[in-house]
């Protein structure tokens, strides 16, 4: 019997799952280098859906001192069928796997509680890290935004001549034969419509701004009438390489609008913004 990729991938989400990377890692807090390493492994621990870099002690440039902070609150989402997961929006100190804590203490900063190591036995010497306690990653020479990049992900841009309309309470935002469909491992297809067949005069600019690890830094639209519904539409103005092809054009929400491609209404997909 054949077995959805998907299924085997979302299976594996409960347990502790490791990945060597070949590429050398590095991280940044004002302005020192504290983390170098040319054996860095990717780590996710149980129920979480991104990874975090982990590298040998000896790699990090600072002392570690136990932490005993207070956990986080787990903010669980889901995928489509899959199970209850965590994303970023779970802090780092949301650890599901058995392990301590520990703070990063260098000559000039303390970085608390923003490394981790686990009970297991073939992780041993290695420490996990808090992405957002550094100000900034390289992988080799290449910034990184967002959080590490999963060997195992990817996206992929494909111009598209399918009929796109996106309404909301019955408005027409936006309508196109020219999308550009946006495809992400686990992800709804999303589809990306150039300016001129985007009801922009329909649509307000708002100060959010997310960082996506393979597309960039994406600015977000509300929509305005009588049942406003924020943060509908998003832009990459310059995307990653990965996403050059969208570069400038408009997504909604399919989780928040009516969008029908050659005319079929598609169904709500469950995501972490449905």
């Amino acid at each position: 019997m054949a077995t959805m990729m998907q299924s085997l991938m979302f299976g594996a989400v409960g347990q502790l799952r490791v990945q060597p990377v070949a590429q050398r890692v590095r991280a940044i807090s004002g302005g020192e280098v504290i983390v170098d390493s040319s054996a860095a492994r990717l780590i996710w621990e149980p129920r979480r859906v991104v990874g975090s870099y982990a590298v040998p002690r000896s790699d990090i440039a600072g002392e570690l001192v136990a932490w005993a902070g207070d956990r986080a609150d787990e903010r669980p989402v889901r995928i489509g069928d899959g199970p209850p997961m965590l994303d970023p929006s779970s802090a780092f100190s949301v650890h599901t796997a058995d392990g301590t804590g520990w703070t990063i203490r260098t000559a000039g900063r303390e970085l608390l509680g923003a490394a981790f190591t686990t009970a297991d036995p073939d992780l041993e010497g290695y420490v996990l890290l808090d992405w957002t306690a550094f100000d900034s990653w390289f992988d080799e020479d290449e910034p990184r935004l967002a959080h590490p990049r999963d060997p195992f992900q990817r996206i992929d841009c494909l111009r598209s001549s399918r009929h796109v309309e996106v309404r909301v309470d019955g408005q027409i935002l936006a309508d196109s034969s020219r999308p550009t469909l946006l495809l992400e491992t686990n992800l709804p297809v999303r589809y990306y419509l150039p300016a001129d067949d985007v009801r922009l005069d329909l649509l307000a600019p708002t100060t959010t701004h997310t960082a996506c690890a393979y597309k960039g830094v994406a600015s977000y639209w509300s929509s305005t009438g009588e049942h406003p519904v924020a943060d509908v539409c998003w832009s990459y103005p310059e995307p990653l390489h990965d996403a050059l092809p969208v570069a400038g054009m408009y997504c909604f929400f399919g989780e928040r609008v009516e969008l029908s491609v050659d005319g079929a209404i598609q169904s709500r997909p469950v995501t972490p913004w449905s």
